[in-house]
């Protein structure tokens, strides 16, 4: 395992992120405490120290989990959690983005995983009521007092992050450093806004649903599961992954890790992890030790370019409007009088 800078931070995360929303079993899903003890050691063994967990996974057992298990070595890992989501159904200020929910959620969450501090804190999704001045100003108190020392921001539009960070920095406050977006090969969508936005920001990307809920791994293309056996198998968003175009990606995926001798997951992670020139952190959401070894493979793992020309092949988007219509030859030689091809492109930033 190696490790990345934090987006403009000195924050070093290790280059694939466990995650717990797989830790406890109260979603009728998920792994005993004895098996995530399991992970967490073969993850640590392979280098790995960055753990992602959220204040509402499995009714605040995965915080719990992460907590007790962490404790002997609390210093060693680079703990995240988030917060948003609604811990209290029927208070309307129990969940979203506001000052009163971050408070106590944030309160909630040191509580649960034994510790004075959270390393990195996600906002998990955005609310589109509270003020984007507020949700900058109240993260940034969080970090003045010590309670969190790095911001991140989850499942949330381009033009919201960018205005965010803008005003961060035009105010002097945290900006955020990471953003976390499902992404995947049945999945390119943040390719249009998200990744290029994170890109000219300086954001690290670490995607969750590299596996789209256990389709790529293979499994749904010698068997299509009955109504809910998707989601009782991987999870939440399982079922939602399962149709024809997904199946014939995964069958694509098939192929290749065939041409390479690998797993199907290994190829589906490696494929994410040669994105965005191999800057993301994606994250890993296995249910049992031996998911988790075999996911760990894909750090040894480079794909070739006949490979990643296949896949992507199987699985690209159409970016649309209006990226289609400026990188267009017509519009390109509009801007550039033909010049365009003797302009030397600026060095990638970061």
């Amino acid at each position: 395992m190696r490790y990345r800078l934090l987006g403009r931070s000195g924050l070093r995360v290790s280059e694939l992120s466990l995650g717990a929303m797989t830790f406890g079993e109260d979603w009728g899903w998920g792994a005993a405490k004895e098996e995530c003890r399991r992970m967490l050691e073969l993850y640590v063994e392979a280098g790995g120290n960055f753990i992602d967990t959220a204040n509402n996974y499995t009714n605040g057992t995965s915080e719990s989990f992460v907590g007790e298990l962490c404790a002997a070595e609390r210093d060693r890992y680079v703990i995240a959690t988030k917060y948003t989501l609604s811990n209290r159904p029927g208070d309307p200020n129990a969940g979203g983005n506001g000052r009163k929910n971050l408070v106590q959620s944030v309160e909630g969450s040191l509580r649960r995983l034994r510790t004075d501090r959270i390393d990195l804190l996600w906002l998990h999704a955005w609310d589109f009521l509270t003020p984007v001045e507020e949700v900058m100003r109240s993260l940034d108190d969080l970090v003045r007092a010590g309670k969190v020392l790095y911001l991140g921001i989850s499942d949330t539009p381009a033009w919201i992050v960018a205005r965010a960070n803008t005003l961060a920095e035009l105010r002097g406050w945290t900006r955020f450093s990471a953003l976390q977006i499902q992404y995947s090969l049945v999945d390119r969508t943040p390719e249009r806004e998200l990744l290029p936005m994170a890109e000219a920001l300086e954001l690290t990307v670490t995607p969750w649903g590299a596996l789209a809920g256990g389709v790529l791994s293979g499994k749904y293309n010698t068997a299509r599961p009955k109504p809910g056996e998707a989601r009782l198998a991987d999870g939440p968003m399982s079922a939602a992954y399962v149709n024809e175009r997904n199946l014939a990606i995964a069958a694509a995926v098939g192929e290749v890790a065939r041409q390479v001798d690998r797993s199907p997951s290994q190829v589906a992670l490696a494929w994410v992890r040669q994105q965005l020139g191999g800057t993301m952190v994606p994250i890993l959401g296995a249910r049992t030790l031996a998911q988790l070894k075999d996911n760990l493979g894909s750090l040894e793992l480079t794909l070739p370019e006949d490979a990643l020309a296949r896949l992507d092949a199987a699985s690209r988007i159409e970016l649309g409007f209006p990226h289609d219509f400026l990188r267009s030859p017509f519009v390109l030689g509009l801007i550039h009088g033909g010049t365009r091809e003797r302009i030397i492109d600026p060095p990638a930033r970061g």
